[in-house]
């Protein structure tokens, strides 16, 4: 599951943005066979008076942390090409905006996670294909 945290002043996002940007993230996984489920984002609002970056309170940055349960990447050359996939993606929610943008990507160990009481299936299995042909967690 890639569970997304967007950290951003009030009213940086429209109700529309922030749905296309859910979507453009959810298509991103998706496209590597992570069933659409797995993407949660999540629109954190911060009032100018409580967003600080070097210790100057701010109205123009985002700030958004991601965290990897599904899939996790040992290559780091993968990693440094995965991370510029998603500056790519988000520069028209905040470079092109004018936005200055902060994000890193953490990686957990896929055996500390559960959906729906269920351990997620084998990387690639039946059941994980299943699971995106359902869009849902199915027990296997």
């Amino acid at each position: 599951m890639p569970l997304w945290h967007i950290y951003h002043p009030a009213n940086t996002y429209t109700a529309s943005d922030k749905e296309s940007l859910a979507k453009e993230i959810t298509a991103y996984y998706a496209r590597f066979g992570l069933p659409e489920f797995y993407a949660v984002v999540l629109y954190h609002e911060i009032p100018a008076d409580s967003f600080y970056v070097g210790g100057r309170a701010t109205d123009a940055s985002v700030r958004i942390t991601v965290d990897h349960l599904a899939r996790t990447l040992e290559d780091p050359e993968m990693r440094k090409r995965m991370t510029q996939g998603l500056d790519a993606m988000l520069a028209p929610y905040t470079h092109d905006r004018g936005l200055h943008l902060e994000f890193n990507v953490t990686e957990v160990p896929r055996d500390t996670w559960m959906i729906a009481g269920l351990f997620p299936p084998p990387i690639g299995s039946a059941a994980e294909h299943a699971w995106a042909k359902e869009n849902r967690a199915i027990p296997y």
